[in-house]
This record gives C-alpha cells, structure tokens and sequence, in this order.
C-alpha cells in the first residue's frame, strides 16, 4: 500500500482549485470507473475486472492501489464462511456516487453515444437508478437482476429505484441476461415479452408486470 505521501507524489495539476484537487484524487484513467464497479458493494479483483474488460491487469493494479492510498477504498478479507479478498469503497469513495450521477444525467444529453459497447451489470443497475421516472402511484415492486457472475436485487416505488446485490432468494420477478442485453429490455422499444420468446433476455414472473417495470425508465433529461 502506498503512503499518503507518495499519493501526492502522482503526476497532478499543481493548483489550489478543488475542482482540480478532485481531479487528482479521481481523475485518471479508469480511477471513476474502478469507484463505478464497488458502488453498489464490494467485490474480488476478478469482478472488477470482468466490468472494466478494457482495462490492463496491471493498470487495474495501479489504480486500486493509488485509490487505496487516497482513501478511497480499502482491501480487506471478508469474514468467514466467504474468506476472499475484497474491494471496498470507504466513505469518501461511496461519495463520489454524485460525480457519477452527473455523469450519467450529462451524458445521455450528448450526441455519440453508442450502446452496442460493453457495458457491465454494476454500470447497468447505476444508470437505472438514475434514469428511473416512476409514476406517483407506483405499486412497490420487488425485481431480480442475473447478469453472468453477478446477481442484483432492486425495489422499484415512487421514490426510485434502489438495487442492491443479490444475497439470497431472487424475487419471483427476475431478468436475466447480460448488461446490454438487458439495456436493450430496459431502455428499447421492444415488448419484453417479444425479447424473451426471442431468447434476448430471460425472464422468470409475470410479462405484464415485467413490461410496467421497464417502463419506468427512460433515457433522458
């Protein structure tokens, strides 16, 4: 782990706006995107890894490491029966949930988006939960996420939309397929009952219902 002082040592913009301060705690490459992956809870490198497909193991390595030494997230072993190393973000890490909200709501305003690209299932459930404009009457409704090694739990109310990872039973209303796949459920114009019977996605529960879930969303301002 590297010291506080060799933190301050990286590369930086040498300038007392806090702005640029954040900017050196968070602004290379990747550094948002690693805090993105433990948003919702912490994870194994490997996972990390998995939702950051185009990034170098040993960039990777560098970055979990100066974020560490920031304050940012910490690396502990979980207790026991689990016994694995994790990522964890600290506080001040979980902080940066604004920054990356904003980043989300800013983005979908810009031309050039491509969703065809890669994106992970922590990414999928982050934009959701920002992009959700539920009726005033929404029915709470409990909704299962399974996409590869990572499974999410999400109620979805008049407030919002708070996922959470999966530790137990998945609702009886589960999607299943990849990040993209699932986008194209969640954010597209096709009936989610057509992409089931399709095979895009897997759906478990009721089609009605999952179709008043994913209308809740909205890519947009």
């Amino acid at each position: 782990m590297k010291t506080t002082g060799e933190v301050m040592t990286r590369k930086g913009y040498n300038e007392g706006c806090l702005a640029a301060h954040a900017l050196d705690l968070i602004g290379d490459r990747w550094a948002l995107l690693v805090l993105r992956e433990l948003m919702l809870g912490p994870k194994r490198f490997g996972l990390i890894r998995a939702g950051l497909p185009g990034i170098a193991t040993n960039i990777l390595t560098q970055r979990l490491d100066a974020l560490e030494a920031s304050g940012l997230l910490r690396h502990h072993r979980l207790p026991s029966p689990a016994s694995v190393p994790v990522y964890e973000l600290t506080e001040a890490g979980l902080g940066t949930r604004d920054v990356i909200d904003a980043l989300c709501r800013w983005g979908v305003q810009q031309p050039g988006h491509d969703p065809t690209k890669f994106i992970s299932p922590t990414a999928l459930m982050l934009s959701m939960r920002v992009m959700v404009r539920p009726d005033k009457g929404q029915v709470p409704q409990q909704v299962g996420f399974v996409m590869g090694d990572e499974r999410f739990t999400a109620l979805l109310d008049a407030q919002g939309f708070a996922p959470v990872p999966a530790a137990g039973a998945l609702p009886d209303l589960t999607f299943t397929g990849t990040g993209n796949s699932l986008a194209i459920a969640v954010y597209g114009p096709v009936p989610v009952a057509q992409l089931a019977a399709a095979g895009t996605i897997g759906l478990s529960g009721d089609a009605e219902t999952a179709q008043h879930v994913v209308d809740a969303f909205r890519l947009g301002a």
